[in-house]
């Protein structure tokens, strides 16, 4: 963290962004320069899981029957995060929420704690996601990654550490990607303008920049944003 700004300062960062868009590079750059603590949902159900306490063993069984983790999970785990001392000042927010109606849950927690919530929606070209991930490869050894247009092995195909083959994940084939993007636009979009209605939202484009450029513009907005804020 490099002090620029006081956390005092902020409220609720709630990050948005598609799979492959960089939202999560954005999150640890926003966590250092806002020092807000990083709230991710899926974090915190591995921690859970983990510490095989009620709450995870109730998640895992209902991750093992494959099904998704129901709302009132999410929200207790949610709820129990921003009631932790070092959430006062503010946090960012990311994986959560998922639904209108966990939007509407969280926008009475923020109300009801005092916060203010500020939306930031990564926007990324579709076509620019699926060549960023298509190009990745993975070692099927030691499970280093690589990709070949931004992080090439010194041997095409092969990795730099096992020498084994590399492979693509079925995750990263094109029609999966794809059908993962239209599956956030039909869960996200109604999210996002639930949002956009009712709170400060900000949408930035992030298709052909760099990671700390985007930063840059993103704390801008919310200094400039919570400024006003206080000004009125």
């Amino acid at each position: 963290m490099n002090g620029e700004h006081s956390p005092q300062a902020f409220q609720a960062v709630v990050l948005f962004g598609p799979p492959g868009s960089g939202k999560g590079t954005q999150a640890k750059l926003l966590v250092e320069r806002l020092g807000l603590p990083h709230v991710s949902t899926g974090d915190m159900l591995r921690e859970h899981i983990q510490l095989g306490d009620a709450l995870g063993l109730q998640v895992r069984e209902v991750i093992k029957a494959g099904n998704l983790v129901p709302d009132e999970l999410v929200i207790r785990l949610v709820e129990e995060r921003l009631n932790r001392p070092d959430c006062r000042p503010g946090v960012l927010l990311d994986g959560f929420p998922r639904t209108i109606d966990q939007a509407r849950i969280l926008l009475g927690m923020a109300e009801g704690r005092g916060l203010r919530l500020l939306v930031i929606h990564l926007k990324v070209d579709y076509d620019v996601i699926t060549a960023r991930l298509t190009g990745r490869r993975i070692c099927p050894q030691c499970g280093t990654l690589y990709n070949i247009r931004l992080k090439p092995p010194i041997v095409p195909g092969r990795c730099n550490i096992e020498g084994a083959r590399l492979i693509v994940r079925e995750d990263d084939k094109e029609s999966v990607i794809r059908q993962r993007l239209v599956a956030y636009d039909a869960q996200t979009m109604p999210v996002l303008q639930f949002f956009a209605e009712r709170v400060d939202f900000f949408e930035v484009d992030g298709s052909n920049r760099k990671p700390e450029d985007l930063s840059d513009e993103i704390v801008n907005w919310i200094q400039t944003t919570v400024q006003e804020g206080k000004a009125s």
